[in-house]
């Protein structure tokens, strides 16, 4: 088992940033990859960006040139930096890890919410 806990969520206008971080824990040796995801309300959960454990990344289009992801293997940790947010970008995000593909990845974090909002 994996267990995943994210963090870093919250307020934040238009424009600005968040950086969003998920701790691992458990059986990290079976994790090929780890990622981002948001569910918007009325919406399906939908990939962000996804990070292997060779540290092969892959982004959503709306996404790119504004968000980051990036791992830190001897914390465990990955984190998500989102620039230039957008109203759009609200939604709950979650951390998943898979062991064999990035979606729909094996385990679940609980989510945390980001809202873009003036």
């Amino acid at each position: 088992q994996v267990q995943l806990v994210e963090s870093g969520g919250g307020l934040v206008q238009p424009g600005g940033s968040l950086r969003l971080s998920c701790a691992a824990s458990g059986s990290i040796f079976t994790i090929y990859v780890m990622g981002w995801y948001r569910q918007a309300p009325g919406k399906q959960r939908e990939l962000v960006a996804t990070i292997s454990s060779g540290g092969r990344t892959n982004y959503a289009d709306s996404v790119k040139g504004r968000f980051t992801i990036s791992r830190d293997n001897a914390k465990n940790t990955v984190y998500l930096q989102m620039n230039s947010l957008k109203p759009e970008d609200t939604a709950v995000y979650y951390c998943g890890a898979g062991k064999t593909r990035p979606y729909p990845p094996d385990y679940w974090g609980q989510g945390t919410q980001v809202t873009v909002s003036s």
